[in-house]
């Protein structure tokens, strides 16, 4: 048994919370995990409207009894609207859901501290993704619940300054009074390990859930991951896009970086980006035809396991590890570690 303020706070088994992945975080994939006991996680990007939305947290309610999340990217879109954030935002109040991930703009900055107040009034656990310390501390005075520290080595768009998840995530412990939960390289119970010692109360996965069972990919893709290793990821976008991403190496990926060298921009690169086509190449398994914003902790993914197998697994080989690296201080004749 395990106990950290995540725990506490959801009322989950294990601290490991399901990241946002567009088009894959549907009512299946998050009711695996909240079955499994961790966090799962519905991405409310992958629904248009009210109805969409409230149909897919009801299937969920029918898979699981258990606490499951809202996720939320208030980043520059096509097809997501500001008004469909509002949407998004006042059904998660409405339905009192456990929590949300808010990734992008801050809440409080992109709709008012009101919106955020309206989620806490609601009992809904608000966590903002965050990169660097400065944007931790600004969600701490505006009254979030916790943060999601993002290092560098996570996919889809790590922030600008480049800080790895083992400078990250003590610096945010050190300085916030709110949970920190450690994102980015996080795929197996030694990372989770390392987290809990640099002081997290829990860990967030997403490229670890994308090879799972339930998880809505062609089989392709799946064996493609496990194949790779951690230096199959490219960082790109910041050229032509303004704002750079991390995914799987491939022949579109490549395509992309030759025309951001080339001085291409948007209008260029939007058929390569497009929400469809990423969606298409999930769904039929094509490998070299979208970009997949996976992190670098594919290297540390082997074998295709259920939810529960991941996050049992996870948990479990973080406490043999810590157990493992306490053995490494001698003791004394009294039985306390002795000093260095």
């Amino acid at each position: 048994m395990i106990k950290t303020a995540v725990t506490e706070m959801f009322g989950v088994k294990y601290p490991i919370i399901c990241g946002s992945m567009m088009w894959l975080c549907r009512p299946e994939l998050c009711a695996a995990v909240s079955e499994g006991g961790g966090l799962g996680n519905l991405t409310c990007g992958n629904y248009e409207t009210e109805d969409e939305l409230k149909s897919a947290i009801s299937r969920v309610r029918e898979l699981t009894g258990k606490p499951f999340m809202l996720g939320v990217t208030l980043m520059p879109s096509v097809r997501v609207t500001p008004e469909m954030n509002r949407m998004y935002l006042r059904v998660a109040a409405e339905e009192k859901v456990a929590g949300m991930e808010i990734s992008g703009m801050p809440l409080d900055m992109a709709f008012g501290k009101e919106a955020l107040t309206a989620l806490k009034h609601a009992g809904v656990r608000v966590f903002h993704k965050v990169g660097c310390l400065k944007h931790g501390i600004h969600a701490q005075k505006a009254g979030y619940d916790g943060v999601y520290c993002l290092g560098f080595e996570a996919g889809g768009h790590p922030y600008k300054d480049n800080v790895g998840t083992i400078v990250l995530t003590p610096r945010m412990v050190d300085a916030l009074d709110i949970p920190v939960v450690t994102v980015g390289g996080i795929a197996d119970g030694r990372a989770m390990a390392a987290a809990l010692a640099l002081g997290a109360q829990g860990i967030m996965m997403a490229s670890r859930f994308l090879t799972t069972r339930e998880c809505p990919v062609h089989d392709n893709i799946k064996q493609e991951l496990i194949k790779r290793n951690e230096a199959d990821t490219v960082i790109f976008g910041g050229k032509g896009l303004g704002m750079q991403g991390r995914a799987l190496k491939n022949g579109l990926v490549e395509k992309i970086q030759n025309i951001e060298d080339g001085g291409g921009g948007l209008e260029e690169l939007f058929p390569l980006i497009s929400g469809e086509r990423i969606k298409n190449a999930w769904e039929k398994g094509l490998v070299d035809d979208a970009p997949f914003m996976v992190g670098q902790c594919i290297g540390h993914i082997h074998e295709i396991m259920t939810c529960k197998e991941v996050l049992e697994t996870v948990c479990r080989d973080a406490q043999k590890h810590l157990s493992r690296a306490n053995t490494l201080f001698q003791k004394d004749q009294q039985g306390t570690s002795a000093e260095p």
